[in-house]
């Protein structure tokens, strides 16, 4: 039988390889970097208690903390490249580790610099805000002065940031036993063949088309959390009760506020969300009816909900054509946005192919001083890895433009944002793809089927997840104990709530609750859904051709972090205070259901 076996990094083609000699053409270059920095950040200790002195004092000290910040990301980079490229390879990893800690050490030495501006007299503070001097750094300010009214007196921040690491205790022993102490024994794959469960199998799984596969596979990994209910339970109850006890001593109403402040986000853009989505539960039941018919079961179950509805489809596309046709894809933004996107895609932005020691999957990277780059393992008989590649390039050039566009200080986008770019070229793509095989009838449906799916397990999936925080908080904020009846309790109403009888809801299902690593993150999941809505919502108006849309979407991609997220996404032509996004991305939703029907 004829095997391929992974290449070595030697291997590889110079030209299918990311470019970071632009980032430091040699190791000895980037030492010379590490070395300097090592020198300058001394002056930390210089600049202590400066602040308040004077508006150029606040200045001088604001700049160089950035400066350091900078040359630090591109040394960081260069590191993290050059690892994940080849963990077999010693080099990087000693560069890696080398600037981590060079890194933490930055963090110590510059800790001082937020409660030090937090804690100059209102006066003072006003005074450099309305400073010709400052000007640039208002936002910047700004940004730390409004945490002044939920910041602690000194000796309270030091015992708070003491606890650091009793804080965490929960989320690492959850980490630990998911990650470490779990195991799933062994079952047999579509091919008969007898393999070890695991987390990163598990969905591969649920994709088999033999239902008998999916199904044991299911079942078998949650009796894994059954097994371990109570100490899980146990950590999820605290981890919650933390998130509490942090959030009185800040003096917030609730820890849902106390997570949003950070971003300026409303309360209000929350329970949009979960509103506008609970009242559409007629259309994602309607999806799960023509998935149960097209798979042909008696019961639609959860683990029936991964696995294609079109199944053999024929894919293959080189990496070249990939390029080209995310470079078409994205011709609605311009000219301009598409040259840049292909010259970077095939001008040394990407590491291409898998090799032997190389990071699994993909992400977009990069710093203010450097190109953007993207990190795959494309495979050309893998759709998803032509979405990929146009997921992160979303990223990239998202970041191109906010660093073309923004001084280094305001540079970076928040997270609440950072999906939009990404999934808004997703959705470009899907759009010429289907057009691109309007007569491949099978082609067709696989993509739609693909697009429903994204959409559902990202806005309908993560919605639900977003009110499982908000209902689980509230019971500890009353006052109430989380046990693990309650934790099924809350989940299983949610399932029902959000699926009704469209699917036969496994008792075994209610654990999923304690198995998700984001919950150890409170108030997390719900951008993945605000961020798809948006992103949704914004790509309609330009494929549409509405007026104004792309140019507003052009410039939302560099505004970076000048502006609080809600803001910016006024700018690119959505509120997200208001449910018109969230309602539009559904309507969508609706339509791509109604298409595949037809279909089937």
């Amino acid at each position: 039988m004829n095997s391929k076996a992974i290449p070595n990094r030697s291997q590889i083609e110079e030209s299918d390889k990311w470019n970071i000699k632009k980032v430091y053409g040699s190791i000895e270059q980037w030492q010379k970097d590490y070395s300097e920095i090592e020198k300058m950040i001394e002056k930390y200790d210089l600049l202590k208690g400066t602040a308040g002195n004077s508006v150029n004092k606040c200045l001088e000290l604001i700049e160089f903390d950035l400066e350091v910040s900078r040359k630090i990301d591109k040394v960081y980079l260069y590191a993290h490249l050059l690892n994940d490229q080849d963990k077999t390879d010693n080099s990087g990893e000693t560069l890696y580790q080398r600037a981590v800690t060079l890194f933490t050490k930055i963090s110590e030495k510059s800790s001082f610099i937020v409660p030090e501006i937090q804690s100059l007299d209102d006066e003072i503070l006003e005074k450099y805000l309305e400073s010709r001097e400052l000007t640039q750094y208002r936002f910047y300010l700004e940004k730390i002065i409004r945490f002044k009214p939920h910041t602690l007196p000194k000796e309270s921040e030091e015992i708070l940031a003491m606890s650091g690491e009793v804080f965490s205790a929960a989320g690492k022993i959850f980490s630990q036993l998911d990650n470490a102490d779990l195991r799933f024994g062994d079952v047999l794959n579509g091919k008969g063949e007898t393999i070890e469960l695991s987390h990163g199998n598990f969905i591969s799984l649920l994709h088999d088309s033999d239902a008998a596969v999916r199904k044991n596979a299911f079942h078998q990994y949650y009796d894994a959390y059954d097994n371990h209910k109570y100490t899980l339970a146990s950590s999820l109850s605290f981890s919650i009760k933390k998130d509490w006890l942090k959030s009185r001593l800040r003096r917030y109403s609730s820890c849902r506020e106390a997570a949003l402040f950070t971003d300026n986000v409303p309360i209000a853009v929350y329970d949009n969300l979960i509103e506008s989505v609970k009242k559409s539960g007629d259309v994602i039941k309607r999806y799960m009816a023509v998935r149960k018919k097209a798979l042909n079961v008696k019961e639609l179950h959860f683990y029936d909900t991964y696995v294609p509805i079109i199944n053999d489809v024929d894919f293959c596309m080189d990496y070249k054509e990939a390029v080209e046709t995310c470079v078409a894809a994205v011709s609605p933004l311009g000219a301009d946005y598409a040259l840049i996107m292909k010259e970077g895609l095939l001008g040394g932005w990407v590491d291409r192919y898998e090799n032997r020691g190389k990071r699994s999957g993909a992400y977009s990277s990069g710093c203010y001083d450097s190109d953007p780059y993207i990190l795959m393992n494309y495979d050309k008989n893998n759709i998803n890895s032509l979405y990929t590649l146009m997921h992160e390039a979303g990223h990239s050039m998202h970041s191109y433009f906010s660093r073309q566009k923004q001084p280094y200080v305001y540079s970076d986008y928040t997270i609440f944002v950072a999906e939009v770019a990404s999934t808004f070229n997703e959705t470009l793509l899907s759009d010429y793809l289907i057009k691109k095989y309007a007569d491949n009838k099978k082609m067709k449906a696989y993509i739609l089927n693909r697009e429903i799916d994204n959409i559902r397990g990202t806005l309908f999936r993560q919605t639900m997840f977003a009110e499982f925080e908000h209902l689980s908080h509230a019971e500890v904020e009353k006052g109430n104990p989380l046990t693990i009846d309650k934790f099924r309790e809350i989940y299983r109403g949610l399932l029902e709530e959000y699926f009704g009888d469209s699917i036969a809801i496994d008792d075994i299902l209610e654990l999923e609750c304690l198995r998700i690593p984001h919950f150890y993150s409170a108030f997390y999941v719900y951008k993945y859904a605000t961020g798809i809505s948006a992103a949704v919502s914004l790509a309609s108006g330009v494929l549409q051709g509405k007026q104004g849309a792309c140019d507003n979407y052009r410039l939302f991609l560099t505004l970076g972090g000048s502006m609080y997220p809600i803001e910016e996404l006024k700018v690119a032509g959505v509120d997200m205070c208001r449910p018109d996004a969230v309602n539009s991305t559904l309507s969508r939703f609706k339509e791509l259901v109604l298409e595949m029907e037809s279909l089937i």
